[in-house]
């Protein structure tokens, strides 16, 4: 439904037009409040509208925004291309560190922008102490939680302003909608992203507020799959020989493991990973995969593997790519909620042809 009735001129209802609001999107936008623990949720039609929306509510002309280098490529694409042509300053740094904030602030830093963990290099930022930094100089911590999901990580009761998801992925689940959310738990910032989104219209319709919902409900039950899965892959990947480096939280190997014990329930179902070969070796791979469908995206049931750099961060300039870590060899995997043991057996085969 678009328009609902007024019982007269200038008198209107709890509802009257479905960009403003409608009942679906209202009961999505208060079931991911509340998996956040938050007090505000914005259902919004995709992560760059959600991204976008922040963006033209919070800032201007001259304010800078900090954030990590190892971004998601369509975030970083937003940023210096479209949103650094309306006079919006970004900066980067690894953010593993808390002195990689301290030192990339500046007067006119007006938010901290981070993903922990990182797209694709899985990195981890210490939330609490970048709230710290954030709030000492007058800025707000904005965390796009897409990795982790509510069930495995809540960055407002660590500190964060503003929770981002992208609710194509773990929330929606099984890869049929295109989505994002806002969850945040002060008023005067909800006013004003409310304002905005209504105002910009970049929102989803009912049907697919309805599907963000479906999926909700199973998100427990695919989140511990999804986390043992790649558990599995992740220790299985390690002692490859043709494996050169494996990125996964919850290997002991990962230098912040114990940061990530200590703000996440779990570890998650990403996993990235070197090959010991060039890109041609990847497309070997990523050929002669069957139970693995190379395509962009994540967090549905059916497992996702892709190449960053011909991919998802094709956009950020090369010589940046390979600065950061994003390098031919850099394989990501979204480790879905299939037989795990189908999953390795796949992973085998395909590697002999490396």
């Amino acid at each position: 439904m678009s328009t609902f009735r007024q019982r007269e001129p200038g008198v209107e209802g709890q509802y009257v037009y479905s960009r403003t609001g409608n009942p679906t999107r209202t009961a999505l936008e208060s079931n991911l409040a509340a998996l956040e623990e938050g007090e505000f949720g914005l259902a919004f039609a995709s992560g760059m509208a959600a991204i976008s929306t922040i963006a033209l509510t919070l800032l201007q002309k001259g304010d800078h925004v900090l954030s990590v280098n190892d971004l998601y490529g369509g975030t970083r694409r937003l940023f210096d291309r479209v949103l650094h042509n309306f006079g919006i300053e970004f900066g980067y740094v690894e953010g593993t560190k808390s002195e990689d904030f301290e030192k990339g602030m500046r007067q006119a830093t007006r938010i901290i922008w981070i993903e922990t963990p990182t797209n694709p290099l899985l990195k981890i930022v210490d939330i609490a102490r970048a709230a710290n930094i954030a709030h000492e100089r007058g800025a707000l911590l904005v965390v796009d939680n897409t990795f982790m999901s509510p069930y495995l990580q809540q960055p407002l009761s660590l500190g964060t302003d503003i929770v981002v998801h992208s609710t194509t992925k773990y929330l929606g689940g099984h890869s049929d909608l295109i989505g994002s959310a806002v969850v945040l738990s002060k008023r005067e910032l909800y006013e004003k992203v409310r304002f905005a989104q209504n105002a910009v219209g970049a929102v989803p319709g009912a049907f697919d507020s309805w599907l963000v919902l479906r999926g909700i409900k199973t998100l427990a039950v695919r989140m511990d799959r999804h986390c043992a899965n790649a558990q599995r892959v992740a220790e299985y990947l390690a002692e490859h020989p043709k494996v050169a480096k494996v990125l996964y939280p919850g290997l002991t190997s990962h230098p912040q493991h114990e940061l990530c014990r200590r703000q996440m329930i779990r570890f998650g179902g990403m996993v990235s990973f070197y090959l010991r070969g060039d890109f041609e070796a990847c497309k070997r791979l990523l050929r002669n995969l069957r139970v693995f469908t190379v395509a962009e995206s994540l967090g549905g049931v059916e497992s996702l593997i892709e190449h960053p750099s011909s991919m998802t961060h094709a956009s950020v300039p090369r010589e940046e790519r390979e600065r950061i870590g994003i390098t031919n060899s850099l394989i990501r995997v979204s480790v879905g909620i299939e037989d795990v043991e189908d999953l390795i057996t796949d992973l085998s085969s395909a590697l002999g042809y490396v």
